[in-house]
Formats: structure tokens, sequence, C-alpha cells
């Protein structure tokens, strides 16, 4: 403690909370008179609430709302019982509307501003970063254009940029020392102006150079006087309602606390969270069946469902894209066959029902309806009786090559085979000439991921039949004679 300067080391003692003395508060409430109507003033540094509400009390506290944000919990609980709202948050977290408060008393805190590990600040200028110059900037928009502010801040923060700041947004500023100097503060009043209506300039700089000598020492600000000798900064009436003064984000204790004073989250749960009262428009026409695939498949339509019969149903439906992967084999004069893969999007809508129909033996079950093979159920194997999958039908998977054996590259060389008329049987699942047990284990493989196999009656000089196997991680189709496995 004794490495730090007297000033640092109160500021450790108080956890950064310096309230305004009450002599130097007395002064200060002597240059302030009250409007006509309703006031709204506010302290964003409120501490436990003294100094706003001696400022209420002066100016007439059954026609002011006096409006506070302090950090510190127990200063923030302290405060609640002495202004009409207070918020328990860091300043740079709260929604505050602009404009709002005829009267800022801001006694910000104290000390050079740490940027956080992103590099960020709050300070948005070229000067020394420092708190006092962040708040400022925070709470200049919160007061109204020709409200007064009453800013206590230490005088050796008064540097070139916060002088400038201070120039250019407000007029009539006077600045005075503290009756207690140990905190070596001078309290500067002035009105918000807008840019247009500032003095000339040469009043401006004459303002500017007085404070920056005093900033630097070079000059002594003048301490409050006992007995105001000007004319009071008359606090202006509020211009209307607040529309925002809230916390961001809430810290648990306060989370409960919200919940317990809306009686649950669930209260007013129409009010909050849907349009209460209004009543759902009939479609102009009665739905087609067409219809209602639609607005199932796109989830229109979910959630509990009951038909005419008396049919409960748990709905959900949804959609997604998924892409198609097709091959192509095209063969040219020489017999040469050359493969085109095409990559297409495919809508697949899935429809999901739960049966809750009481009573019913299928109480529980899923029904799933899609286009997709992988959610509806395994199709019946088809047989060699049902003849060969018809014209223009789609593979039923996709090899990732396609090689031939020597063999099959000189029967295709020699003219005597041309591949893909089979090859294109293969994909499809046309497997050719097997018989039942042959054919069933195919059909399995193609949901389990085995190896399918295929054989083709060819005419092919001295050849009379081909195979064409596909690896069961499907990476791989050869076609080859039985003589070359």
């Amino acid at each position: 403690m004794a490495l730090m300067f007297p000033r640092l080391a109160r500021n450790f003692a108080r956890n950064g909370y310096y309230p305004t003395d009450e002599i130097t508060l007395e002064r200060i409430l002597q240059a302030l008179s009250p409007a006509t109507g309703r006031m709204r003033i506010c302290d964003p540094c409120a501490g436990e609430g003294v100094a706003l509400a001696e400022a209420a009390h002066v100016l007439g506290r059954e026609r002011v709302e006096a409006c506070a944000v302090e950090y510190d919990g127990e200063r923030a609980a302290h405060a609640r019982t002495l202004l009409d709202r207070v918020l328990h948050s860091d300043l740079f977290d709260t929604m505050i509307s602009r404009q709002s408060f005829g009267l800022l008393w801001l006694n910000p805190p104290y000390g050079d501003l740490v940027a956080d590990h992103s590099g960020a600040s709050q300070h948005q200028g070229s000067g020394r970063r420092r708190l006092e110059k962040a708040f400022y900037q925070r709470c200049l928009p919160l007061l109204q254009y020709g409200g007064v502010l009453v800013f206590i801040v230490p005088h050796y923060v008064l540097d070139d940029e916060l002088c400038g700041w201070l120039c250019n947004h407000f007029t009539e500023l006077r600045i005075y020392a503290a009756a207690d100097p140990t905190f070596k503060q001078v309290v500067i009043f002035g009105i918000r102006v807008r840019r247009q209506d500032l003095a000339r300039p040469r009043d401006i700089a004459q303002v500017r150079e007085h404070l920056q000598a005093i900033g630097a020492e070079q000059g002594l600000a003048e301490v409050l006087p006992e007995s105001w000798p000007w004319e009071p900064y008359a606090v202006l009436s509020a211009s209307g309602d607040m529309e925002h003064f809230y916390q961001l984000t809430l810290e648990p204790e306060q989370f409960a606390g919200e919940i317990h004073r809306l009686g649950g989250l669930w209260h007013d749960f129409t009010l909050h969270f849907g349009q209460a009262g209004v009543q759902p428009r009939p479609p102009v026409r009665e739905l087609s069946r067409w219809h209602l695939a639609l607005a199932l498949a796109a989830g229109a339509i979910s959630g509990i469902v009951t038909s005419r019969s008396g049919r409960v149903l748990v709905l959900k439906g949804d959609t997604y894209k998924d892409k198609v992967r097709k091959t192509e084999f095209t063969e040219d004069e020489d017999g040469n066959v050359s493969e085109v893969r095409i990559l297409t999007d495919r809508f697949i809508p899935i429809i999901r029902a739960w049966e809750m129909t009481p009573g019913s033996p299928n109480l529980g079950r899923v029904l799933t309806i899609s286009s997709s093979p992988s959610t509806n159920d395994e199709p019946p194997a088809p047989s060699p009786a049902s003849g060969s999958i018809q014209e223009g039908s789609e593979p039923l998977f996709l090899p990732e090559q396609v090689v031939m054996t020597a063999a099959i590259h000189q029967l295709v060389e020699a003219g005597l085979l041309k591949p893909a008329p089979y090859l294109k049987r293969h994909l499809e699942g046309d497997w050719g000439n097997l018989d039942d047990q042959d054919w069933n284990a195919n059909q399995q493989a193609l949901n389990h991921g085995d190896r399918l196999f295929s054989s083709y009656d060819v005419d092919a000089g001295d050849e009379s039949r081909i195979w064409i196997i596909t690896e069961a991680d499907r990476s791989v189709t050869t076609i080859l004679l039985p003589s070359d496995y």
C-alpha cells in the first residue's frame, strides 16, 4: 500500500466508490432550479443514490422521476430505497432511451481504461484512455438538448481531447474546485446544445484554454462558492415517455427476481410469445389431398391432430435437400466407354406420425412417410420372374470406379462386346441370370452394404457369359469373364 499514490490507496480501500462530500453536494444543488413540469434526472454511476436523491428533493420530489445505474449490488439495493428506477448493471450493458433526461449527474469511476482480450475499448478517441472519458461518451446522448450536466472528475483528466468535447457539446460552461480537495475534483456545469447553437469561436477558445490550464495545473479553479452568484441552471421538463431503461443481460439472481415478478415464465405465454386473441383464418376452399400432403411435408401442419373418426396422431413434417448422383455411360463408334457424373438437387419430404389414439392396437407406433429410400420400410425383393427393371429407371447405387479385365478389354477392342448395357442393368438392380437365392442375396446386399454380383449371357465370339461385381464399399465395379475370377 505504501507504493500507491494516496488517491489510489483510498480508491482501493473504498472499492472504487467516490461519494460526493456533503459540502460540495450542498453547494452544487444551489446551482439548480426546477422546471414547471415533470422532470426526469439520471445518475449513471449512482453509488448509494444519495446525491441524486438530494437533487430530486431540491427540484421537488413529487415532480421528479429519479433514474440511476449502479454496478455494485449492495449499493444498488440501497439506491432503490431512495430513487424511482435503479438498474443493478454495468452502464455499458444497458439500453436507455436517448435524450430522456433534463439533468445528468455524472460522477464516473476514475482511472485508466483497460482494453479487453481482443484489444477493444469503450473509449473512442485519440487521447489518453480514461474511464471518465468512456462514461462521458456513453452518457452524453442520454441528456436532452437544453439539459443540464453536472460533471465531477479529477482536474488532471481535462486533457485537450476532453476539453474539446465539452466545448463542442455544451454552452455556459463553468468549472469549480470541489469543497473537499482530497480527490482533486472539479465540478463542471454546462447546458447541452447543438453545434450550430454554440457561442462565437473566440468565446469557445477562451473557455477551452481555461479548462486546459486547470487540467495541466497551470491555473487553479475557484472553489465552489457557498452561495451561488449566477442565475441557476434550469432543469428541463421531460419531453416524453422513456421507452427503454433496462439491462441487456441478467445475472442469475436478477433473472430469478424477474421470474418471481412475472409469476413464472409461462404466466402470460400467449401475451408475450404469440398473438393473443387472433383467430386463424380458414382457407378459401377445402384443401385437397395434395394440399394437405404439401402442408404436412412443409411442417405447416404439426402437433396433435384429431380426425373426424376420432383418430389421434402427433404429426411432424419436414423437408430437406439432398444431392442425387447420377452416372451416365456412352459408347462411341470404336467401342470406348465414357462416364459422366451428374449431381442434382432433390427435395425429400419426411412426415412422421405418432399413433396416440386411445385403445388403438398400434398405440405408440411411429409411421414414417418419405421419398427417401433410407427412411421407408424395406421394399420386397423382386424376383427374376418379374422381369428386368423398367426402361429409364434410376440407378440404385453409384460406383466410384468402373474397371474391366484384360480379357474383357480385348473383346471390346475387337468389337465383340459392348459392356455399357450390361453395366446399366447392373446399376439398376437387374442382376441377370441368377437363381432366386442369389437374386435375394443381392437385394439384401443393397440394404446392408455387401458385395453385389450380376451374371449376363452374351454373344461375344467364344465367350457366352460375363460377370459384373461391385465391392461392398461401392468403390470399384469390375467387369470380367468367369474365367478371370
